[in-house]
């Protein structure tokens, strides 16, 4: 019988080594949270980095990288948190909001992190903030501009300001170049949070300055044909259209309007703020207006060695997405560096540190990219600095570029 008992033990043994070492017992996935566990021992501050590398949503979460990986290196060359360099870990969020939730779960639980940069759609970001909020991760979102963002938790902040402080002003730009502007037709991706709100916005907008909305087309943000609601907007005789969805169905819906002969204004909203978005309309974008919360242009040092840096790297302007990343990762370093002056971060258990951070992060004040910013105590970006950009592509469709409007 002792004999039984003893190799059932040493069976239950082996199998139990077996399930360790292929991570079946890892329990650190399960909640970030309770580990006392402190990353910066091992010599680096480990920050998360949730932006979407394939999916509908690749092409602005290139742009997050883009500025990302220049921001890294930056900062490190400056000498870190007070020594400590930091490393910023990627995961792709993808297109969904379960990509985004798993790639949320995976920077809290395996990776550690004091916080998260992320994700790149205000929709995922519904569903992936709750997440960081339960474990008490500190979330700056750096291209999430819908209603209700920094309201999802004590934890979650944004440097992407509210469309609401910003769509109106591509609107009342294409009034100023063209005051015969009078019909409006609105387009919308309407399986997409943040674009049924930016339309919602642009529709009041045109009310509010007497302009009539003629049709409101639907689509898809996964759509690649739009011959019907271009059509049925185009037979109204718009004079100016106003299109709210992603860089390549919105880029699509701009490309095939002009093929199909629409003459008049195009307005874009901030889902078509990048330069990736030339390649998908490519000649046919010259002329579209589009708000900014990011100029190149803007004059402060910080943002004069990023844009050098920046086109020195990738030949081309930073967009504005690339701008707010930059933007997110140095609000981590100077949180971290002015919570490093008080107390020591490495000693800091894991739950601790988020905690103090994420208070550190609200209560700071940056001169960044964007200008100067705060954030008010739920965690929205309090921001003055806005502008009005009009895309225009060289003559033989090569390359293009936004050109800001005074």
């Amino acid at each position: 019988m002792k004999k039984n008992i003893t190799q059932k033990t040493l069976l239950f043994v082996f199998l139990a080594a077996i399930l360790t070492a292929c991570g079946g017992t890892d329990t650190s996935q399960n909640s970030g949270s309770n580990t006392t566990n402190n990353n910066t021992t091992s010599g680096v501050i480990p920050i998360g980095i949730a932006l979407s590398q394939t999916g509908n949503a690749a092409l602005l979460g290139q742009d997050g990288i883009n500025a990302i990986k220049i921001a890294e290196k930056y900062f490190n060359d400056k000498g870190g948190v007070n020594g400590t360099p930091i490393k910023l870990i990627i995961e792709d969020a993808g297109g969904e909001e379960q990509t985004a939730i798993n790639a949320f779960q995976t920077l809290i639980n395996k990776n550690k992190v004091v916080g998260i940069i992320g994700p790149t759609l205000s929709q995922q970001a519904f569903s992936a903030d709750p997440i960081a909020e339960r474990a008490k991760v500190p979330v700056i979102a750096a291209s999430n501009t819908a209603k209700g963002i920094p309201e999802l938790g004590n934890y979650i902040a944004r440097v992407s300001a509210p469309i609401v402080s910003v769509a109106p002003n591509a609107v009342k730009a294409a009034i100023k170049q063209n005051p015969n502007i009078k019909k409006v037709a609105v387009f919308y991706a309407q399986n997409d949070a943040f674009n049924k709100t930016e339309t919602e916005i642009f529709q009041k907008t045109v009310k509010d300055l007497g302009l009539e909305v003629v049709t409101v087309q639907k689509f898809q943000t996964t759509d690649t044909d739009f011959q019907s609601q271009a059509t049925n907007a185009i037979n109204l005789k718009p004079d100016l259209a106003i299109v709210s969805g992603l860089a390549a169905d919105g880029g699509n819906l701009v490309r095939q309007l002009r093929e199909l002969g629409y003459k008049g204004v195009i307005v874009g909203g901030n889902g078509l703020n990048t330069s990736n978005v030339f390649k998908v309309c490519k000649a046919l974008c010259d002329g579209v207006i589009i708000a900014q919360a990011y100029s190149p242009e803007h004059p402060n040092e910080i943002n004069k060695i990023f844009r050098q840096t920046y086109v020195s790297k990738y030949k081309n302007e930073p967009p504005q997405f690339s701008g707010q990343a930059f933007t997110a990762v140095q609000v981590y370093v100077e949180a971290l560096q002015a919570l490093d002056k008080k107390t020591k971060v490495s000693s800091l258990p894991l739950p601790q540190l988020r905690t103090e951070l994420n208070k550190q992060i609200l209560a700071g004040k940056y001169d960044t990219p964007v200008g100067e910013i705060s954030f008010t105590p739920v965690g929205e970006v309090i921001q003055k600095d806005f502008y009005v950009a009009q895309i225009k592509i060289e003559k033989d469709a090569s390359a293009g570029k936004f050109v800001f409007i005074k």
